[in-house]
């Protein structure tokens, strides 16, 4: 296959753990199409610890780490948004800082691109792990066409956003990522993607091993939550997006599950955890 330019695009805050940050960035080092241009980007002041992290890896990847510093904290959209800026290439892929990319994982998403000129937006099916990745305690799959991706974003995330990849330009011609979501940036950006028509396609395969605590369920709910989750919904409403039948199918039992108590929302989240 032919070989391709693309970039990474990550971002890191203090909270993060140090050795989960070098996992996830050797991990991008692994791949078996290496990639020419990883933007990391800083957002806001780093622990000493992280910084030792990044400067072990400057030494690994020389100038194809690109490390873009911001003064202080502004959200991951307005991240990621100062990260595109920089990115060299058209196609980026979107990586955390404590997940693990599987070493092909480019590589079939290239050919995907490579394959599919038409695609815009892309992603996969990723396991989660809460210690070990050889040790998965969920699957999280997605739509496959672009058909199916469309009539899923109705109602949930049609994409695993730590696997996307994507073409550069549609994302800028759709606005970037934004702020006005919180929590929902991702999904805001593709359904925006979507409305204007660009084309969306996913791999029915294991990308990438999901860092995912077995408290997540935790941060998946509240009153806050709940609220942010419908007024993304209700926005895609009002769009004509999106028609009252999916938001009383999809938003309106999520918000349930978000207000339930903890230990009701933990076992609905195990039911849950394959798909």
């Amino acid at each position: 296959m032919k070989k391709e330019n693309y970039s990474v695009l990550m971002s890191v805050y203090y909270k993060e753990q140090p050795d989960n940050l070098r996992q996830a960035m050797e991990s991008m080092g692994a791949q078996t199409i290496p990639t020419n241009d990883f933007v990391l980007v800083c957002d806001g002041p780093l622990t000493p610890e992280l910084d030792e992290i990044i400067e072990e890896e400057q030494r690994k990847f020389g100038e194809v780490l690109n490390v873009v510093r911001l003064s202080q904290n502004g959200g991951l959209g307005n991240a990621l948004n100062a990260g595109l800026q920089v990115c060299r290439n058209e196609l980026v892929a979107r990586m955390d800082s404590d997940d693990l990319s599987r070493p092909d994982r480019c590589e079939k998403q290239l050919a995907l691109f490579e394959q599919n000129s038409d695609v815009c937006l892309s992603s996969g099916t990723i396991n989660e792990f809460a210690e070990n990745p050889k040790q998965p305690t969920g699957r999280r799959e997605v739509p496959i066409t672009d058909e199916e991706i469309r009539t899923y974003s109705r109602k949930r995330n049609p994409m695993n956003h730590p696997c996307v990849m994507f073409r550069k330009s549609a994302v800028e011609d759709s606005g970037g990522y934004k702020e006005t979501f919180h929590l929902f940036e991702d999904y805001d950006l593709w359904v925006r993607m979507l409305m204007k028509g660009f084309k969306a396609a996913n791999i029915p395969e294991v990308l990438l091993d999901m860092r995912t605590p077995p408290d997540i369920y935790k941060r998946r709910g509240g009153k806050q939550y709940a609220k942010d989750m419908l007024a993304f919904h209700q926005w895609m409403l009002r769009k004509g997006w999106s028609s009252k039948k999916d938001y009383l199918i999809g938003a309106v039992p999520h918000a349930v599950v978000c207000v339930l108590p903890n230990k009701l929302r933990k076992y609905v989240y195990k039911r849950l955890r394959i798909k």
